[in-house]
């Protein structure tokens, strides 16, 4: 029944604190898991038994359903109360976490993977709509948006971290189970704590939400396919052209659908717009940085799993320093500056990863590149994360912050679907015509099993190459969109001249 409850910004000091503690955490948990497993992937591999072509979907199974549900759980938390919706999907991504730490099969980790994700939809936009719901215009939600948008630039990083802690330390399995005491302490305090919000009359999209979780999945699966039977391939082809055609019908239900999934006067700010579609870009580049990196640190500098999660330490660090700068900054210089240099100091981190060689060592040809990409990407969070909810109704605040965490999910598995696609492809041309040209200067026109692994070994580096390349282009196209499309100032954000320390 919707109805109006007390009215908010009641809780004192301390109370905010233990608030902001909460949304922060349940942000981070469902952030980090969209990560905390690429450290684990090789373990999951050896015992599940995964191919290569499959292992991916460990990673896209949840951030396909989170991704394509987070637009329905925007519109759950607004029709009936954002803390109930809350507590339900940190319930769900809990139980699902305990269930995919027991996984005995490939198909049960992955179904889990789902779950986890169904549960990260809805409780993901319920926890930034709750930051407008508990705290009141001005400095204490500029503070609290400045953590929660560390908290959503942090996760992919710290997730790599504790993923190897924990598959070192403990199994692969650990990497799922630590969710639990987490999510049942998240659920209790924050059935206590949290202000209740205002609910509303309306209908669910559900064709809606269908049309646009089957369109996503589909253009995943398309361009995963496309790396092993090719671009020609009927599969890729019937895939390809159906998620077309569901984006399209997606659209359009939406334009006549009484209680739209995605109303689109959303979509109609031109800065709003903007801030989704350099968000898209920024997503993609990370998931694929994150996964060939992490391919790259264990498979070919041999590190452990442990000792890859600390390699990763200093991203982490960087983003959360520049992070909390840009923070300080926003304020007095306005968004667009670092809406403009932020995806371009990423890209140039990106393009220095492309002089990654098999011999090269981590301090040499890893580090350097990481902590630039990490400057940029920690720079951006938190101006496109207020750019994107500055000047929404307060009605539609689950809804927007729902279409800006699905924006950077869906960006990031079409961009790692469509980077390793790039990434096999190159590899697959470079050792033909390396094997070819070897056996070619040979006096025996043959080559050892040796040499054909030195050749391998060259040619998957040529391919990771090859995707940084394209995933710098990719951050250079969400530079173009920020410089053309937004146009934010400093009073839009209606910040009342608060600095945003994390």
């Amino acid at each position: 029944m919707p109805g109006q409850t007390e009215q908010p910004y009641r809780h004192k000091d301390h109370s905010l604190t233990i608030i902001l503690f909460v949304i922060a955490t349940a942000q981070l948990m469902v952030v980090l898991d969209a990560s905390i497993v690429n450290i684990a992937l090789p373990s999951m591999q050896r015992e599940l038994h995964f191919s290569s072509a499959s292992l991916e979907w460990v990673i896209n199974a949840y951030a396909l359903a989170f991704g394509g549900l987070l637009l329905l759980g925007g519109r759950l938390g607004d029709l009936y109360g954002r803390k109930k919706l809350f507590v339900i999907g940190i319930v769900i991504f809990t139980l699902a976490s305990f269930a995919g730490g027991l996984a005995t099969s490939q198909l049960w980790l992955i179904s889990a993977r789902v779950i986890q994700g169904v549960g990260g939809a809805i409780a993901s936009p319920a926890a930034l709509s709750l930051v407008t719901d508990n705290f009141p215009e001005g400095k204490p939600r500029a503070k609290a948006m400045g953590v929660y948008a560390a908290m959503s630039g942090t996760g992919a990083a710290l997730g790599l971290l504790l993923g190897g802690v924990l598959t070192d330390f403990g199994s692969w399995r650990w990497v799922m189970f630590v969710n639990v005491p987490i999510g049942v302490v998240l659920s209790i305090v924050a059935s206590k704590v949290l202000h209740k919000s205002d609910t509303k009359a309306g209908g669910l999209d559900l064709p809606g939400a269908v049309s646009v979780t089957l369109a996503a999945t589909l253009l995943v699966y398309g361009l995963s396919h496309a790396s092993t039977s090719g671009w020609k391939s009927s599969v890729t082809e019937v895939t390809l052209a159906a998620s077309v055609a569901l984006w399209i019908a997606f659209f359009f239900i939406e334009s006549r659908s009484t209680h739209p999934l995605v109303p689109l006067r959303i979509l109609a700010s031109r800065n709003r717009s903007g801030a989704l579609a350099l968000m898209l870009s920024i997503g993609a580049s990370l998931f694929g940085m994150f996964f060939f990196l992490t391919l790259f640190i264990q498979d070919f500098l041999r590190y452990s799993p442990l000792k890859a999660g600390f390699a990763f330490l200093p991203v982490s660090i960087a983003i959360v320093a520049a992070a909390g700068a840009t923070s300080q900054l926003v304020t007095r210089f306005g968004p667009r500056v670092f809406l403009l240099v932020g995806p371009f100091v990423a890209a140039i981190g990106l393009m220095l990863l492309t002089r990654i060689t098999p011999s090269s060592t981590y301090l040499t040809g890893v580090l350097g590149p990481m902590l630039v990409l990490a400057l940029g990407a920690g720079m951006t969070f938190v101006p496109l994360t207020l750019t994107a909810v500055a000047g929404v109704a307060k009605t539609d605040g689950g809804i927007a912050s729902a279409v800006l965490n699905t924006t950077q999910q869906i960006g990031g598995s079409i961009g790692l679907a469509v980077l390793v696609t790039v990434s096999r492809t190159a590899a697959a041309n470079k050792v033909t015509s390396l094997v070819h040209r070897a056996i070619a200067s040979s006096p025996t026109h043959s080559i050892s099993a040796l040499t054909q692994a030195v050749l391998v070994s060259k040619a998957t580096i040529s391919g990771f190459d090859t995707a940084f390349w394209a995933s710098a282009i990719i951050a250079i196209l969400g530079f173009v969109v920020a410089a053309v499309f937004i146009r934010v100032k400093r009073d839009d954000l209606n910040l009342e001249g608060a600095a945003l320390p994390l």
